[in-house]
């Protein structure tokens, strides 16, 4: 057999990853330029024109969108909230099953999943009732609702520390650390948070992203966030809320872009 022949799985040259790649573009690249366009476009003449984009900046753009503002600031809010669920009780989780209790690893794993395989809508309605006692102990703050987020965001957390807790040898570190009389806490902040760097941070991005794309939960529990506010503002000036729209895909393509920097730096140092 000639060692010429293509192999049945091989990778696809370089051409074909091109016109593949090109073609996956495109199809996402066609609605984003339309929603470009339509920011531009003048209502009244049909041409188009800078003055929904100038029109942030007015002196009454505050007054006129100053809820849409406060959604944007709640979705930050809850964007932090979130990720500190992840930081301070996901990754210390899964870092205790990792070194404690490894059998325990298949369990944490399908919980952390099953949250994929609910549609938001029957999620809420579960929530619905446990949210009635939040907002009796803790209020009707916006903040609350990172408690449902953190729920939403547990898949693609998970995946990402996990991919990083796998290429790293915590035990052997860990173990020469508590060696050298090092206390629990100190291993923890000062040899496994450096090496678990990148799947924290790809798990915070990401979830910065869910949070900023949700809507059905907000929405269903009277929460004011930023797709809902951009629901409302539609109504009145969909040229606004096509802008912002916009904005926030642009913060979403970015953060996904760090994501995939990470992980060709992590490839590469390897």
């Amino acid at each position: 057999m000639s060692t010429n022949a293509t192999r049945i799985g091989a990778e696809p040259g370089r051409v074909t990853r091109v016109v593949i790649l090109g073609l996956v573009g495109l199809v996402f690249a066609i609605p984003i330029l339309a929603m470009i366009e339509f920011t531009f476009r003048d209502g009244l003449s049909g041409g188009h024109t800078l003055g929904h984009w100038t029109g942030l900046f007015d002196e009454d753009a505050a007054r006129t969108y100053r809820q849409l503002f406060q959604a944007i600031g709640n979705s930050l809010v809850l964007a932090l909230v979130t990720v500190g669920i992840v930081i301070f009780l996901l990754l210390p989780t899964m870092i205790l099953v990792h070194l404690q209790f490894p059998r325990l690893k298949r369990l944490l794993e399908f919980i952390c999943i099953i949250p994929i395989t609910v549609p938001a809508i029957v999620l809420v309605v579960g929530l619905a009732p446990v949210y009635s006692v939040v907002v009796s102990v803790f209020g009707g703050a916006i903040w609350t609702l990172a408690f449902a987020y953190g729920i939403t965001v547990l898949p693609y957390a998970y995946r990402a520390i996990q991919s990083n807790l796998e290429a790293v040898d915590l035990r052997t570190l860990s173990e020469a650390a508590r060696s050298l009389s090092a206390s629990w806490p100190r291993i923890l902040w000062h040899v496994l948070l450096p090496n678990l760097r990148r799947g924290v941070l790809a798990a915070s991005f990401i979830s910065v992203a869910v949070v900023l794309g949700e809507f059905t939960i907000a929405s269903l529990l009277n929460r004011r966030n930023l797709q809902t506010a951009l629901l409302q503002v539609s109504q009145s000036d969909p040229w606004v809320a096509m802008i912002f729209t916009l904005l926030a895909l642009a913060l979403a393509f970015v953060l996904l872009l760090s994501i995939g920097r990470l992980g060709r730096d992590r490839k590469n140092k390897s």
